[in-house]
């Protein structure tokens, strides 16, 4: 079925098959097509899991979940979402070990971008909790894990589908004992006190994460709310439940009009938000959903950003360059092209994946409504500002970058493209991102 696909930032769309396999021997057959790549959900924002003109292969036909053994080992289909999985999970007592923003991305999609989460400079990204997989290719189907093939199995991770098409994951669940996580919340005033915090205490957190608002200026610039805290015990609460986050309550019916969301929109809630927070709060139960997912709670948020959609910038940087987190907020604070959410982590140690983002430091992800003529030089600038930093910006967030400037956040690349050429000589899996930015020419 010849299908339009967007990312999730709702632009760049292009028309491609649309085909569901729901077996290793009908993605196998598939994978003959001149241009062919995986999707899960479609939350990657940009333009990663599309390819236009080719064929896609939307992996949810692949949704079995094998029993969790008493040591938290599962092995479940690419399809299935971490929604599904924490609704089995979450009753028999176990968590995800990473997730991000949204449960409602597919394993297989998970490992695409080896995702990561707010417990990254803890138990870093999804990459290091997976003990084996399934890899279909052009060349044949491969049995992955450390041990077995470690090149191609860490080359898997962060490689936006273009090593094969992943049928099967064991992962290593997370023990928990309630439903609940218990959080700190703190209220900084400017940029380097956050910083400065983050620093100094996020080793005694599993999670941690801080909003910052980029519209404001002066003396509140990336003024900040931090929340941080660990799944709680069942001597935490009075009852300790475990149940299963809820479906969204609440949906964006159409897109918004264009414009919505704009500075002064922007500052008006920020200022909001900032005051309704507590300037020191600490051991607070927070629902799992609550914490890990708030925007789940309503379905089809990327409307409001309107009929253009938006960006997501996301770069990581070293603690050496932490300046740089300092100046891309002065400069998008400056510019007063809105972000709607900006949220800053700290980054442990990177995985040996050649295309994984993660690296040890600071990451900064900027939500930005596409429409302000300002916005394509600020994140030109940016970019710069990354590059000179050794830093990169998200390849599963990205729609924008050139190739050139890939090269340079990914010194790898040409390693990575090399292993692509020995399982796929001819090219079969590539997308819109991958032509693009000229990912398979290395």
């Amino acid at each position: 079925m010849r299908t339009r696909l967007t990312g999730w930032g709702r632009t760049a769309g292009s028309l491609a098959e649309l085909t569901t396999p729901t077996s290793e021997d009908e993605v196998a057959n598939a994978l003959g097509a001149p241009a062919v790549i995986a999707r899960g959900l479609g939350r990657s924002y940009g333009d990663a899991a599309q390819v236009s003109g080719g064929l896609v292969l939307d992996n949810r036909g692949l949704d079995a979940i094998a029993p969790i053994g008493p040591d938290g080992l599962v092995t479940l289909g690419a399809g299935v979402s971490i929604d599904d999985l924490l609704a089995v999970a979450i009753p028999q007592g176990w968590f995800v070990p990473v997730t991000p923003g949204t449960r409602r991305v597919s394993i297989g999609g998970a490992v695409a971008a080896d995702v990561h989460g707010k417990n990254h400079h803890v138990d870093g990204s999804f990459a290091h909790h997976v003990r084996a997989m399934r890899l279909v290719t052009p060349s044949g189907v491969h049995e992955l894990s450390p041990e077995r093939e470690p090149a191609l199995f860490w080359a898997t991770f962060g490689a936006m589908g273009l090593t094969g098409v992943v049928s099967e994951v064991t992962l290593q669940l997370l023990a928990i004992e309630s439903d609940q996580v218990l959080v700190d919340t703190d209220r900084y005033d400017d940029l380097d006190a956050v910083m400065a915090a983050m620093v100094e205490g996020d080793a005694r957190y599993r999670y941690s994460v801080a909003w910052v608002d980029c519209m404001a200026r002066g003396r509140r610039m990336g003024r900040s709310i931090l929340t941080r805290g660990d799944h709680a015990g069942s001597s935490d609460l009075t009852e300790a439940t475990r149940v299963a986050p809820r479906g969204a309550r609440l949906a964006v019916p159409f897109s918004a009009p264009p414009g919505l969301l704009n500075p002064v929109t922007i500052t008006a809630f920020n200022e909001l938000w900032f005051r309704a927070a507590p300037r020191h709060r600490v051991g607070e139960a927070h629902s799992i959903s609550s914490f890990f997912h708030p925007l789940d709670g309503l379905r089809d948020w990327n409307r409001l950003y309107g009929p253009r959609g938006f960006v997501q910038y996301q770069f990581a940087v070293p603690d050496d360059g932490a300046e740089a987190v300092v100046t891309a907020i002065s400069r998008l604070s400056a510019s007063r092209v809105p972000s709607f959410l900006a949220v800053l982590k700290r980054f442990g140690d990177a995985d040996p994946a050649p295309l994984s983002f993660p690296q040890p430091g600071w990451t900064l992800a900027l939500d930005l409504p596409v429409g302000p003529a300002a916005l394509a030089p600020l994140l030109d600038e940016l970019d710069e500002l990354v590059v000179a930093a050794r830093g990169r910006v998200y390849l599963a967030k990205d729609a924008r970058l050139a190739p050139s400037t890939v090269r340079a956040m990914y010194p790898r690349l040409a390693e990575f493209a090399a292993l692509a050429d020995t399982i796929d000589p001819e090219h079969h899996l590539t997308s819109d991102l991958a032509r693009r930015l000229r990912l398979r020419e290395g």
